[in-house]
């Protein structure tokens, strides 16, 4: 029944079967076997088959959401048994926003492990809306965003201090002149993240502070990566307002430059998250070497 239970959250996670065979290890009949043998045994569908595309069910939902505590559970017993002998075992998903798993928690990440060799960690790479997303459905147990968005359900910690600033390459016109007018940042192209980034809502609530609205600028393209924009910087006019921890590297080689804007500034901070009310020792133990990592409390 657990490999069962498997397959069909590997299958409700995908909802393609030749990708849950793939990631199984085992071949499309045996994963439709499988699946079968539920049906059977709980005496309805799991999922709906419509040509080659499937979705869940009522019972299948029903289903995943206690899988998902099922195996909660056995990643709890494995790591807390784990305890009585020399090096704790387990595996640990954590989810971080594009910004932060680029260029925040790599070093945290290397340094975790270096102590901890027989945890594995899952990394999963979003906007700061999918990572908490991702953590309301228990697909994560971890989550490192930024942003001003709260959700009741989930418990947030700030750990990090992250400053946006306005950048362009270093042979821009206004590379010179260091600083502009809030006016005259109404007149500039801009590139922006796409709907759901915390870099944008972060954004966003700036400009609100000082009565301007993101309609208000020429935003030149939305594209959905960091490094995307970069690129697009170091062949363009346009700027954009980006993580200084995202843009150090190029700030030290002289590729890219700050420009400050008169009267604005964009500060936020990074947080920790998990789901309110739940916690456990594998997950407490990541946060403890996280702030550790920051020389902060937790």
């Amino acid at each position: 029944m657990d490999f069962r239970l498997k397959v069909f959250y590997t299958v409700a996670q995908r909802l393609n079967f030749t990708k849950a065979a793939a990631e199984l290890y085992i071949s499309q009949p045996a994963v439709s076997k499988h699946i079968q043998e539920l049906e059977e045994t709980y005496k309805t569908k799991l999922f709906e088959r419509n040509g080659s595309k499937i979705a869940l069910t009522p019972a299948g939902m029903l289903l995943l959401g206690h899988t998902k505590s099922i195996f909660d559970i056995y990643r709890a017993i494995e790591f807390d048994m784990s305890s009585f002998v020399s090096k704790r075992k387990g595996l640990l998903k954590i989810g971080a926003s594009t910004t932060i798993s680029q260029y925040v928690i790599p070093p945290v990440l290397a340094q975790f492990h270096e102590k901890e060799t027989e945890i594995s960690i899952q990394l999963m790479n979003g906007n700061s809306e999918q990572i908490e997303t991702a953590l309301l459905n228990k697909e994560i147990e971890v989550g490192i965003v930024e942003g001003q968005s709260k959700n009741q359900s989930i418990k947030y910690v700030p750990f990090l201090k992250d400053e946006l600033v306005l950048v362009c390459h270093a042979d821009h016109f206004l590379a010179k002149q260091n600083v502009i007018s809030i006016e005259a940042l109404k007149s500039l192209r801009l590139l922006t993240r796409e709907r759901g980034s915390g870099t944008l809502e972060v954004i966003e609530y700036g400009l609100k502070q000082c009565g301007m609205r993101l309609s208000d600028l020429q935003i030149e393209m939305e594209l959905g990566s960091t490094e995307s924009i970069k690129t697009y910087l170091l062949h363009s006019d346009c700027l954009a307002f980006m993580s200084i921890y995202s843009v150090a590297s190029e700030l030290k080689n002289k590729e890219l430059a700050i420009i400050d804007v008169e009267g604005l500034t964009f500060e936020r901070l990074v947080y920790a998250i998990t789901l309110m009310g739940k916690s456990d020792t594998l997950s407490e133990l990541f946060l403890k070497n996280l702030f550790s990592y920051y020389n902060l409390g937790l």
